[in-house]
């Protein structure tokens, strides 16, 4: 029989073990899923990838991504199926489309916490609540794009390669062929690719090249493949320009050529991971610094009682920022895949530092808190910056003494209550940050950047009935209102003017303009939108003399 002292422990364990998964849980409902429809959708590729998940919804169409009923091929079709799934379970809207992110970003988050446990007992809600509250992790998981997809999935098989390497265990290896194949299809052969890298520089490392044939295991190349393969030759059938399109265009061509206009400086990659792993950054290059040092003796073959988990988690942020760095075309999302590795690295350093080293590390802290406390000033300065107009004193002292109080309260909490505290003392500006950032910062970014508030204002001119087209505007308004309207919106500027009778939304200041590519149409001035320096104007098919 066993005794209730000997069961107390596990029960404690089981407790706290629930508690935090509930605390994981939690974070990551609050980072992820709060205020996820408080701003439009932004940018070209938000309101593109949403409206075609719309469209294919509507086709009852799993196969070829189309917008406007055009097949559009620049990315694979994981995404899609993510928001069309969401859509069907709550309907079409902005918040809708971003839901696939926030989930895969929490399967990532919770991958990390389960892996953790087990290769690091005792550091697994540090790695969790790190990884969850990097900005970058935040950013992407409230984002209707392939980016947060591909990150989550490469990091889910990652680790399960490590798994594997560990324990010797081919299901761990079977994980790491399935999660490469979804990610493939999250946003194409960059997945496998940088995986293979990273795995074959280890490998070098620890001088044992048998470990690429064994991680060439051929009921995983074939899980790969039954996973991976069956889409991509669906669409082929269905639209034979898909490969051109798909690898050399939006690959190959992306990679090597300026073709998109992402041209970015060489060292662009740096300040990109040093502000996305924020607050931690203090910590991630500490992480990084001691796994470099280590690097040499950890990677022996002869050194068994070396340990190679933090000279992978450096290969898996080094392999793909040197890889993306002589991309010609350079965008954020694409290191976002290394954000978990750092992320790891700092919990796997605090673990281990900040119990035998409490007093040396305490200067670490400090700069710390003084980076967090310049977060939330930072976070609450940014309507002025958005709006381009200087801050009031107010607003600059309310910013200023918001960054004192929580420098000052994390290192007096950190003092009283020790370092272990850090992760929690951390999570509070990052809390308050999104907090205001959902209720203050979003709706000055929804006015200035994203096309629902226009379209917002056309509904209520048509009901939302009439044909829409642009004038002079940025693309985003008009990708934007493709999606807000569900519909296509032609450009005067390509020459694309509607034979009907239209809404327009030009350029603020383009009346003589549209007179001269349209003589004899009728512009009636409906209203504006002075926040994006647009009008409306009601656009009659018939010929008049002029009513300016």
């Amino acid at each position: 029989m066993i005794s209730t002292a000997a069961t107390a422990p596990v029960t404690h364990r089981r407790a706290a073990a629930w508690l935090e998964m509930a605390t994981v849980a939690g974070f990551c409902a609050y980072l992820f899923f709060y205020g996820l429809g408080s701003l439009g959708l932004v940018g070209a590729d938000e309101p593109r990838y949403a409206q075609i998940a719309r469209e294919m919804l509507a086709r009852h169409d799993w196969i070829t991504p189309v917008l406007n009923g055009a097949p559009w091929l620049e990315k694979p079709i994981l995404y899609y199926w993510g928001a069309e799934l969401s859509y069907k379970l709550f309907g079409v809207s902005d918040w809708a489309a971003r839901v696939p992110s926030a989930v895969l970003a929490s399967a990532m988050v919770a991958a990390v916490y389960f892996f953790m446990r087990r290769f690091r007992p005792g550091s697994q809600l540090d790695a969790a609540l790190i990884t969850a509250s990097c900005a970058g992790v935040i950013g992407f998981a409230r984002a209707a794009s392939t980016d947060m997809p591909l990150a989550a999935l490469f990091t889910i098989g990652m680790l399960a390669w490590y798994a594997w390497l560990d324990t010797g265990r081919k299901r761990w290896l079977a994980g790491f062929y399935v999660f490469m194949a979804l990610a493939a299809l999250a946003k194409g052969p960059v997945a496998p690719l940088l995986a293979g890298a990273i795995v074959v520089v280890f490998a070098l490392l620890r001088r044992d090249l048998r470990l690429i044939g064994k991680t060439l295991w051929w009921p995983g190349i074939l899980l790969f493949f039954a996973v991976a393969l069956p889409w991509y030759v669906a669409v082929q059938v269905k639209t034979p320009q898909f490969l051109y399109v798909f690898f050399f265009e939006h690959n190959l061509e992306r990679f090597r050529t300026n073709l998109f206009h992402h041209r970015q400086p060489f060292w662009y990659y740096l300040p990109v991971l040093l502000v996305a792993v924020l607050p931690w950054t203090v910590y991630v290059v500490a992480g990084m610094l001691s796994a470099a040092h280590r690097v040499p003796r950890a990677a022996r073959v002869s050194d068994r009682g070396g340990d190679p988990l933090r000279s992978f988690l450096l290969l898996w942020i080094a392999v793909p920022v040197i890889f993306f760095t002589f991309s010609v075309s350079k965008l954020p999302g694409y290191i976002l895949p290394c954000l978990p590795a750092g992320a790891l690295l700092a919990a796997d350093y605090l673990w281990r530092k900040l119990r035998a080293e409490q007093r040396k590390q305490f200067a670490l802290a400090v700069i710390h808190s003084a980076m967090a406390g310049a977060l939330l000033s930072f976070v609450l300065l940014a309507p002025s910056r958005l709006l381009r107009v200087a801050p009031s004193s107010q607003a600059i002292t309310i910013a200023a003494v918001a960054s004192a109080v929580i420098f000052l309260g994390m290192v007096a909490t950190l003092r009283a209550r020790g370092l272990l505290m850090l992760r929690f003392a951390t999570l509070v500006p990052v809390v308050l940050s999104l907090a205001f950032t959902v209720r203050v910062v979003a709706p000055v970014v929804d006015a200035k950047e994203s096309a629902r508030p226009v379209a917002r204002e056309l509904n209520g001119i048509d009901g939302g009935k009439s044909p829409v087209a642009v004038f002079g505007v940025r693309r985003e308004l008009q990708y934007g209102l493709n999606f807000y309207r569900n519909q296509p919106v032609p450009a005067y500027d390509t020459g694309e003017i509607p034979a009907s009778d239209h809404l327009l939304v030009a350029r603020a200041g383009s009346e003589s303009a549209l007179h001269a590519l349209a003589p004899g149409r009728r512009f009636s001035h409906v209203g504006q939108f002075t926040a994006q320096q647009v009008e409306y104007y009601w656009v009659s098919s018939g010929t008049h003399r002029d009513d300016r």
